[in-house]
């Protein structure tokens, strides 16, 4: 939902406008005589109107959730990377040394 708002206005309720921009997902067009000047919204509203999460990568965050790997700790995760990159530091070693 989209609102039009004077600039004095943005300017004396920006407290509230932000509130509202993140609880109630609203969008707010400050002008300034008349003339549209900018936008505001929150992050979130930006991110999935700019930059939509592509379809692969939201298929990967659900297989990830169906496997419980979502709630894997950092500790955990930097594990999992370093014995991924072992396993394939053996395996470029074996392909070498059989050459």
């Amino acid at each position: 939902m989209t609102n039009v708002i004077s600039a004095l206005t943005a300017r004396t309720q920006f407290g509230q406008i932000l509130s509202r921009v993140t609880r109630k997902n609203e969008r707010f067009v400050v002008d300034r005589r008349g003339q549209p000047q900018a936008i505001i919204m929150g992050i979130n509203d930006y991110i999935d109107t700019f930059a939509p999460t592509p379809e692969w990568m939201k298929a990967i965050g659900q297989q990830a959730k169906q496997k419980r790997l979502n709630k894997l700790s950092m500790r955990q995760i930097d594990a999992e990377i370093a014995a991924a990159r072992r396993e394939r530091r053996r395996g470029a070693t074996l392909t070498t040394a059989t050459r």
